[in-house]
């Protein structure tokens, strides 16, 4: 296959081999379930699915596995400030995720394991690393269990930075550090902490570490050694340095490259996160605009590049799409669809090069020109084409019109559409009724019944049905 991407270990873009023939095995951090997800959560979603469609598309197996952090610290609090257990705060916001993901069109991953279920597995990961010298119990015999970094020499070298130049790793009590920057492979249970937030270990009751969560269930679902991981770029360091140190200090290869999106950021450019209450949460964003329209704004942008949100943006999304749908609609009016299509050249080598939807989208858009030309020309056979490519382009973008989710969405939002014109000719009824104006009324009614409306006058006032 053709398809370079850029390693963010590497630091520049390389040709991506699979590690098995036809196979294409991809880890991506999911979301800590502590808050509703936001628009920078859902572009990684958004990415992550539009690599495996094309991936797919070109003729590969792709597994997918995405997590599910349930148990941390920060879900520990929010759970303890609602006034819920942590365990049924951690699944309202999973479910939340679900849903903004849905929203936005993504196909479920291949599997999507959550941290606590995979506790023995990290277990035994913690034990191959101090097994291999790379970890130690805390020293004051308090339960915690930390990472060596200064007897792993490679540490940093996925984010480039320095052991010397890092500040304290401020995810425990550095109390029974080595060193401030190692970081938490186990964490003890400590007083006041839900009993049913820890598990039995060696090294007493406790919980994982964050960083740890991901090396355990990556290695689980796609062994020891897989072709690329995933994330916003905010986790390349300290959780996915971390997550390669511990894996390749268990003797684990891990993954082979590494891809990062970059954030969504607010007008200001600020970074959107939980911490400063500036996210635009999916489901508010997704009233205001179609969500179909989100995720065309989402995917505009190259996936390393900044995104500045704006109501502007959004606005220039809908109406790319609509005049993308109108040619459709034109096209399908003038000639019958095929069943297949393919993308133009210019567009498969767009997504080859690092996934560049940039330059696929202005391939797309070309082509709807080049089909509305065709069009007014009368040149059937131009737009025959023209349809099959565009279709062939909205399917690899996730971006089909006809897809039911899209379509499921525009029927529910027809059947509010139709409840209130159906409310509207019944209060008209009730207003001729009062003037005792019974042949209005009979004629409201009489449309209705014709339309599949069925009235029926009660104390309470007519209640309709279908």
């Amino acid at each position: 296959m053709t398809f370079s991407l850029y390693d963010s270990a590497q630091g520049r873009l390389v040709p991506f081999v699979p590690l098995r023939p036809g196979q294409v095995s991809i880890y991506c951090c999911g979301l800590t379930v502590q808050a509703p997800p936001h628009l920078g959560h859902i572009r990684k979603e958004v990415v992550f699915d539009t690599l495996r469609r094309w991936l797919t598309h070109c003729g590969l197996e792709v597994s997918l596995v995405v997590n599910v952090t349930d148990i941390d610290d920060k879900i520990l609090a929010r759970a303890a400030e609602a006034g819920r257990p942590w365990y049924a705060h951690a699944y309202l916001y999973e479910r939340a995720l679900h849903q903004a993901a849905q929203l936005m069109g993504c196909q479920p991953p291949t599997y999507e394991p959550r941290a606590t279920g995979h506790i023995p597995e990290m277990i035994e990961l913690v034990q191959a690393i101090l097994d291999r010298g790379h970890g130690y119990p805390a020293a004051d015999g308090c339960g915690d269990v930390y990472f060596d970094v200064r007897s792993f020499p490679s540490y940093g070298q996925l984010s480039g930075q320095r052991l010397d130049d890092l500040a304290p790793a401020l995810d425990a009590d550095p109390r029974g550090k080595r060193d401030p920057r190692d970081f938490a492979l186990w964490k003890s249970h400590k007083p006041g902490e839900p009993e049913t937030a820890s598990w039995a270990s060696p090294w007493g009751r406790g919980r994982p570490g964050w960083h740890l969560e991901c090396s355990a269930m990556a290695g689980k679902y796609l062994g020891d050694a897989f072709d690329i991981h995933g994330g916003g770029i905010d986790l390349r360091f300290p959780h996915h340095e971390n997550e390669r140190a511990q894996s390749q200090a268990a003797g684990r290869d891990f993954a082979h490259h590494w891809m990062h999106n970059a954030f969504v950021t607010d007008p200001t450019g600020e970074k959107m996160s939980k911490s400063l209450s500036n996210g635009m949460l999916v489901t508010e964003v997704a009233q205001r605009y179609a969500p179909r329209a989100v995720r065309y704004y989402l995917v505009a942008p190259h996936y390393r590049s900044m995104v500045e949100y704006s109501d502007q943006a959004l606005g220039e999304a809908s109406q790319s799409l609509a005049r993308i749908d109108s040619f459709v609609a034109r096209a399908r009016d003038l000639v019958p669809e095929t069943a297949t299509g393919q993308p133009p050249e210019a567009f498969a080598a767009a997504l080859d090069d690092d996934l560049g939807t940039p330059a696929a989208l202005a391939q797309l858009h070309e082509t709807v020109r080049q089909g509305n030309r065709a069009i007014d020309a009368g040149q059937t056979a131009v737009v025959q084409t023209s349809l099959a490519q565009v279709q062939a382009m909205l399917t690899v973008l996730g971006l089909r019109a006809d897809y039911p989710i899209w379509a499921d969405r525009a029927n529910g939002d027809l059947s509010q559409i139709v409840s209130g014109l159906v409310e509207s000719l019944l209060e008209q009824r009730q207003q001729a009724r009062a003037r005792r104006d019974w042949a209005s009324s009979d004629q409201i009614r009489d449309r209705l019944t014709a339309l599949g409306v069925t009235v029926e006058d009660t104390p309470a006032g007519p209640r309709w049905s279908l």
